[in-house]
């Protein structure tokens, strides 16, 4: 099935940045005051949802926001030497030379967005929702099927998280689930996955064939 409208999550589906949250993970968790992990072992972690990750370091609910805010600040100066993955580039030029509407919804500070992706991608970027909970993205979806003027049965969510395909599915969207991401794929197809793109090339695959 192909969608006029894709939405896609940023850490793990567009950047590879999960090198780059495991170098500063422990330094955040000094500092907002819960335990540490063994980055050695940082693979066992791609199995938890999002909430079995906080409960692991021991992470309450009320100190996410805070441990967000310090790691877009600590990205914000690494922006640079974080890459898309391989692939990515193409596909979004791909998807906006044929039509599809391309919008971010993440978690991540739309400047760090902005920065990774680049001037070039950025202005493929229809609409950015960025900076909100990774518990309250189906809100910002629905915002962005609202300003774009499309229907839910038309839209696509991209991501790698367990709470992306929640998010899609409190907003009526389909969930697209990719394998190159934080989650692994075996986590993501315990939720409702209406597709999955195993190589960033996939997502091709999005747009009708011209």
């Amino acid at each position: 099935m192909t969608y006029r409208l894709a939405m896609f999550d940023f850490d793990g589906t567009l950047a590879d940045s999960f090198p780059f949250v495991l170098t500063v993970f422990n330094t955040i968790a000094d500092q907002h005051g819960f335990r540490r992990i063994d980055v050695a072992r940082a693979d066992e972690l791609r199995h938890l949802h999002v909430r079995q990750m906080m409960d692991h370091v021991g992470m309450p609910a009320w100190k996410l926001p805070l441990a967000s805010k310090t790691f877009m600040t600590m990205m914000r100066d690494s922006a640079h030497a974080i890459p898309l993955f391989d692939g990515i580039a193409d596909a979004l030029r791909h998807l906006h030379d044929r039509g599809v509407v391309l919008t971010v919804v993440s978690s991540n500070a739309e400047h760090n967005v902005r920065a990774v992706l680049g001037p070039e991608l950025a202005a493929l970027i229809r609409r950015f929702e960025c900076g909100m909970s990774v518990f309250g993205k189906a809100s910002r979806i629905r915002a962005v099927l609202k300003a774009c003027g499309v229907a839910p049965a038309d839209a696509l969510y991209v991501g790698d998280q367990a709470t992306d395909a929640e998010a899609a599915q409190k907003a009526g969207v389909a969930f697209g689930a990719v394998h190159w991401g934080i989650a692994t794929i075996e986590a993501l197809r315990a939720q409702a996955c209406a597709t999955e793109f195993v190589t960033p090339a996939d997502l091709r695959r999005i747009a009708p064939a011209s």
